[in-house]
């Protein structure tokens, strides 16, 4: 099953690819999530989550580029908690003027298309307010 939202922010593309970091990732989390670690946006790299009720959630990334007009990089997870069995979450940057485009476009699976339909609004309102989160970050 496949989610995308869309935050238009203030600022040249290549400025907000530069702060897509761990304060950025922080600020980002859930209520009682941890950031365990955090190993960037590049190819290779681990991001290690612990969510209060559903547990440990790992992702490596494994694509990264970086364009003119263009930034994107894929998690793809490795370890998720219930009931996903396949997660793979592409972060694209447009340049838009002088303002850049966020966008994530995620594609996950339990294993069932019910249950996918069923955990498709605990995603949705798990991710949704990223929207208003890039635009304080960013727009601030």
């Amino acid at each position: 099953m496949n989610m995308t939202l869309r935050s238009k922010v203030i600022g040249d593309l290549s400025a907000i690819t530069n702060r897509f970091d761990a304060d950025l990732f922080r600020y980002l989390l859930p209520p009682g999530a941890q950031l365990i670690e955090f190993g960037g946006s590049k190819k290779g790299d681990i991001v290690h989550l612990k969510l209060p009720l559903a547990g440990e959630w790992v992702s490596e990334i494994t694509e990264n580029v970086v364009s003119e007009d263009k930034c994107y990089f894929i998690d793809e997870g490795r370890k998720l908690p219930f009931p996903l069995k396949k997660w793979k979450h592409k972060h694209i940057l447009h340049r838009s003027g002088k303002n850049t485009i966020i966008e994530d476009n995620m594609t996950f699976s339990t294993g069932s298309i019910i249950t996918d339909m069923l955990f498709y609004p605990v995603l949705l309102s798990a991710f949704l307010p990223r929207i208003w989160q890039y635009k304080s970050y960013f727009n601030s």
